[in-house]
């Protein structure tokens, strides 16, 4: 089979964990055959990740960008406005990534959570994906994928939960889920 070169749209959907880390597993192969990689995470912020100092070593072929506040409360009035305005601004940073062609690599953290919260609309983000450049490579992370985003995806993969550790008292492990 002869290697041929297009940029593919993933999304990583579903109730399981390893969505986010699925993405940084492909952001680190990219970067390793010498791509350049964006991820901007859409909620993600209050906390201190272990994967902010990794791509450290990168040399700033992969950004990493919390955009988010953390946990994001949703539903009505609780919607808070300056977490609508944090998305909002993490998707025009977004959108001109996509559509720059800096980037071999975009990858929208958590932006699947800001779609089904009515943060974002989905047909927007459609319509950017449909324009991007024919070799920029975009993942989409988070639960509940919207079916317009999944239509016009080349993969897509649900993450199910079989068991969680979490079911056993067992708090978040740093190194492994932060």
């Amino acid at each position: 089979m002869s290697e041929s070169r297009q940029g593919l749209i993933l999304i990583h959907t579903g109730p399981g964990k390893g969505k986010t880390t699925a993405a940084l597993g492909v952001g680190m192969r990219a970067v390793g055959v010498g791509m350049r990689v964006l991820m901007l995470q859409f909620l993600k912020g209050s906390w201190h990740y272990g994967e902010l100092d990794a791509v450290q070593a990168f040399d700033g072929n992969f950004v990493l960008k919390p955009m988010g506040r953390g946990f994001v409360k949703v539903g009505g009035a609780e919607t808070d406005p300056e977490d609508v305005r944090m998305v909002q601004e993490a998707w025009a940073e977004g959108r001109a990534a996509i559509l720059s062609g800096e980037w071999d690599v975009v990858i929208l953290d958590e932006i699947n959570y800001a779609i089904s919260y009515g943060m974002l609309d989905p047909a927007e983000v459609v319509q950017v994906l449909l324009k991007r450049p024919e070799m920029v490579h975009v993942i989409l992370t988070g639960r509940n994928a919207h079916p317009s985003l999944v239509e016009i995806a080349d993969t897509v993969t649900e993450m199910r939960e079989v068991k969680h550790a979490y079911q056993k008292g067992i708090l978040a492990q740093r190194g492994i889920e932060y």
